[in-house]
């Protein structure tokens, strides 16, 4: 039986910091998880191209913009499931056993989706204090966010039309399509706490609170992409 996960990883001029993500995605192969890495770039200007033929991974090219690139990526597979992941996101130890586990429990019937508990790689407290608030987030509202990765059956993806071609908040966007039918795993990815460490812990996270309301209230996602960059 074919391994049944594609893992699927938007990039944009990231290949300096993409060894250890994809590092952490190797376990699945020994697993029997791993079938494939999809890496869909957006127009990097670095040497992304060789990196994934290095690793073996399909690379797939566009416009930059990340849900467009999670659309390809997802286009270019050919798992039977999907994990979506961030370039700056590690996956935890165990993550294809925990993967393996939730498949398992959902071959029949009615498929659910699973993301991660959230972590950063700081040990500071604040890092403590806004993962806490996410993983609240994420299990009171069904709201996890891109960068606690997601897994998803290629029938339930298709059945939801999939990931919305937004530049930003796309991740809200599928998580609000898969309203009920998203499985948080106690398991922590670990992600890079760069933009919290230069902007600020409180400032970064009551950006991200404002831009959250203000997608939910209607405005564009293209204007608040054009604000958060």
């Amino acid at each position: 039986m074919r391994a049944p996960i594609s893992v699927i990883i938007p990039t944009l001029n990231v290949a300096a910091n993409l060894p250890d993500c994809l590092a952490r995605t190797m376990e699945g192969l020994n697993a029997g998880a791993l079938r494939e890495l999809v890496i869909s770039d957006g127009g990097s200007s670095d040497d992304i191209s060789t990196l994934a033929h290095a690793v073996g991974a399909e690379l797939v090219t566009g416009e930059a913009g990340r849900g467009g690139q999670l659309i390809r990526g997802a286009q270019a597979a050919h798992g039977e499931w999907l994990l979506f992941l961030h370039a700056d996101t590690w996956l935890p130890e165990g993550w294809s056993e925990a993967a393996l586990d939730h498949i398992q429990a959902h071959q029949s019937g009615a498929h659910k989706a699973m993301a991660f508990s959230l972590s950063f790689r700081s040990t500071a407290l604040m890092a403590r204090i806004t993962a806490g608030w996410a993983n609240l987030r994420s299990r009171r509202f069904g709201l996890p966010y891109g960068d606690q990765a997601l897994l998803i059956s290629r029938a339930l993806y298709d059945q939801i039309g999939g990931y919305p071609d937004l530049p930003l908040m796309e991740d809200v966007a599928i998580a609000r399509k898969l309203k009920g039918q998203i499985v948080i795993n106690p398991l922590c990815v670990q992600t890079d706490p760069a933009r919290y460490q230069s902007n600020g812990w409180l400032r970064q996270g009551g950006q991200n609170l404002w831009r959250l309301f203000r997608y939910l209230i209607g405005v564009d996602p293209a204007q608040l992409h054009r604000d958060y960059r």
